[in-house]
């Protein structure tokens, strides 16, 4: 890998690909040009509409298409990595496929080439795999792990063709409900020309950093209070959370997130309006867990009450799940 270099690509106000920025930059470094690497859908959240010409450009200029297939519950029965012009892609079995996401793994999944890289998988020196002019093993066990696999095995005979078509609908379509509900409260940073997300959607909170005092990682943390575990945050872009219910979250839940999001506006529009401190207040003191709200009234020093910290929806006072701890990190 000594000498390569990797050369990014622009995007478009709307997140998509600048295809002219593409072009350029094949044509530039055609007599070395190795391969292309793209999400689809994108990080971003939307489909890449000229994701068929990225992948022409590259072809036309002697490189391969490498797509990330981390957002393959948004594509199953739908369309497909050989579908949009792909030659490699990793279909990963977390979020698509039944395995949980996070928690530093598994990221494992089945490897797919096209029919003229087949003679290029990798071998093995025990287990007869690989093609005519196999590299070497990337994996001592190169059929993964077969207790997670199993998992995903089972997942894939329970559902079906039909039933993974669905899991895909349902993806695409909580993901626009939250975008929808969210959408008069908070930026959505991209969507495509009809308004549409993919199967998450990208809310943008830098404009509550001159307005507030206030970043995404407050809000996440806040939301501890509301008995979420935030979703993914300051990634793709630092001022971001990129929220992906997939299929596996019931409306009533999804409404239940909806809900506490639209309540922590209300305190965000509470602190520009000055009736709480921008340095001291409900958000910026989250997560409240019930060491401080077991304080005596004489102990309590907040500007707000222990009712708005701890219960700030009606909803919470029938279930809770408590943060352990108050802030660790980005404290104030």
């Amino acid at each position: 890998m000594a000498g390569m270099k990797v050369v990014p690509v622009k995007t478009l106000t709307d997140g998509s690909l600048d295809l002219d920025d593409l072009t350029a930059k094949a044509e530039k470094h055609k007599d070395s040009l190795a391969a292309f690497m793209v999400t689809y859908p994108s990080t971003f959240g939307v489909f890449e509409e000229g994701i068929r010409d990225a992948c022409e450009i590259i072809h036309s200029h002697g490189g391969q298409v490498y797509l990330d297939g981390a957002n393959l519950n948004a594509q199953i029965g739908l369309t497909n990595p050989g579908t949009v012009g792909a030659d490699v892609c990793h279909l990963n079995l977390h979020k698509t496929f039944g395995i949980p996401h996070g928690g530093g793994g598994p990221g494992i999944g089945p490897i797919c080439v096209r029919s003229h890289l087949q003679p290029f998988l990798p071998g093995h020196p025990i287990i007869p795999t690989g093609g005519e002019k196999a590299i070497e093993a990337v994996a001592a066990a190169p059929w993964g792990s077969a207790s997670i696999a199993t998992i995903s095995w089972a997942y894939i005979k329970m559902l079906g063709g039909k039933g993974l078509t669905d899991t895909a609908k349902l993806s695409l379509l909580n993901a626009n409900y939250i975008a929808k509900r969210l959408s008069d409260h908070y930026t959505l940073k991209f969507s495509n020309k009809n308004g549409r997300v993919a199967h998450e959607c990208l809310i943008d909170f830098a404009e509550f950093e001159k307005s507030a005092g206030l970043k995404v990682m407050d809000f996440a943390k806040r939301l501890q209070d509301y008995s979420f575990h935030p979703p993914t945050v300051s990634w793709p872009i630092s001022t971001g959370m990129l929220i992906e219910p997939t299929e596996s979250e019931s409306k009533a839940e999804i409404d239940r997130f909806c809900d506490a999001m639209i309540q922590i506006r209300k305190e965000v529009d509470d602190i520009i309006a000055g009736k709480q401190p921008r340095d001291n207040n409900v958000i910026k003191n989250a997560p409240h867990p019930v060491a401080l709200m077991t304080l005596s009234e004489n102990d309590w020093n907040m500007p707000y009450s222990k009712e708005q910290a701890a219960y700030p929806l009606p909803n919470l006072r029938k279930s809770k799940f408590w943060p352990t701890v108050t802030r660790v990190d980005d404290g104030k």
